[in-house]
């Protein structure tokens, strides 16, 4: 068990990095969380996030958190409409009733807003827990400790620290040298506000839920979100350096409709009252993944979670699989199994790479058939299994 007067940094505010905090506190321990975001509502969230039973929803019961989640989940927000190109629903969620969420089922699925998950745990934080306008640039070992220095030209000292910063985590480097790499795809994000009124066809078609097409190698993904707006991405095979070299400027709005029309020539109209009117800038998200076989070894006094630790190709479970790395990393750390912190880190690593692994591949598997010719017969046999 980490002694309470042990100092314990965790570098990124995202949800695994929030998880672990609470979890941490909860033991007594002096945790501060540094995060580059100016302050918590700098930027927006992104879509929703539904949580599983034997991973995020299991991490929020461990912290006690549970409870408020069941008051703030969206029920509904999970129903799903697969349909084509052309606009012609092919399978309806809707079309069941909506029925209250049983969260002992596994196959549970709660939908919640990534803004919303983020604020639930920063309340569930000690005043001062997160040190906002904190961007890593550097650390190294004195005396024992980590100095930690930021862009601003602050410092703080640490005993620990945890690297929560995302697939481009700049603590990664310090763990392992093995780097990331291209995963085959691209995402391009947009968000639209006001949806009733901005995009009221896709509105009234999302019907609070979430539009899924898969044509020609592309995947569209539209979800609805709390606030009335909609998040929808764009995934298809491209070279890494495609948005950079297509000299397209995603902040212009003429040119980023063009580039989407030329995407989008042989689907329906109805699509383009999304790339029309959504705001500026699109994000464009070229996406990576660790190796399947990394591995490394254990320090005592550092360790990673999350993408920093396991970046991959989209598969639904990133959110999930932070926040159980962040539950079993303070198991490890607060329990009573350990003699030492290298010994316990050394097992959330080994226990939380060998999960990975086993996401990596099915991530992959997953992005090739989403991105298949037979995708759209795919993704209606799946749906038609678990609704059957």
């Amino acid at each position: 068990m980490i002694p309470g007067n042990k100092k314990i940094a965790i570098i990124g505010g995202g949800p695994g990095g929030l998880t672990l905090a609470r979890l941490l506190q909860n033991k007594g321990l002096d945790v501060k969380v540094y995060e580059r975001d100016l302050n918590r509502d700098v930027r927006s969230q992104g879509a929703t996030l539904d949580l599983h039973k034997q991973s995020g929803l299991k991490a929020l019961k461990a912290a006690y958190l549970l409870d408020e989640f069941k008051r703030m989940y969206r029920p509904g927000a999970e129903k799903a409409r697969v349909m084509d190109k052309e606009g012609n629903i092919l399978f309806d969620e809707h079309e069941q009733a909506l029925a209250e969420i049983d969260f002992d089922n596994p196959r549970a699925r709660p939908e919640i807003d990534r803004t919303d998950l983020r604020n639930l745990l920063l309340n569930s934080l000690a005043p001062e827990t997160v040190v906002w306008n904190r961007h890593f640039v550097d650390m190294a070992a004195v005396g024992g400790q980590w100095e930690i220095k930021f862009r601003d030209g602050t410092t703080a000292l640490a005993d620990i620290v945890i690297g929560a910063d995302g697939g481009n985590s700049k603590i990664r480097p310090f763990v392992t040298p093995i780097k990331p790499s291209y995963a085959g795809i691209t995402i391009l994000q947009g968000n639209i506000g006001n949806a009733k009124a901005t995009v009221p066809r896709i509105d009234d078609l999302l019907q609070g839920g979430k539009i899924s097409v898969h044509h020609g190698g592309k995947y569209l993904h539209i979800s609805a979100k709390g606030d009335g707006s909609i998040d929808f991405y764009v995934s298809s095979r491209t070279e890494e350096t495609w948005a950079s070299g297509s000299g397209i400027d995603f902040s212009d709005k003429v040119q980023v409709v063009q580039c989407f029309k030329t995407m989008f020539a042989d689907w329906g109209s109805l699509w383009f009252e999304l790339f029309e009117n959504v705001d500026l800038p699109i994000l464009v998200r070229p996406q990576y993944a660790v190796p399947s076989d990394q591995t490394w070894d254990a320090k005592s006094n550092l360790t990673l979670l999350g993408d920093a630790a396991h970046i991959m190709a989209p598969s639904g479970e990133g959110v999930n699989l932070a926040m159980l790395d962040a539950l079993e990393l303070s198991e490890c750390l607060t329990g009573d199994r350990f003699n030492d912190t290298q010994s316990a880190i050394a097992a959330y690593e080994a226990s939380m790479r060998k999960r990975a692994a086993q996401e990596v591949v099915g991530s992959f598997e997953m992005m090739e058939w989403m991105h298949g010719e037979d995708a759209q017969d795919r993704i209606l046999a799946f749906f038609k299994t678990i609704t059957a």
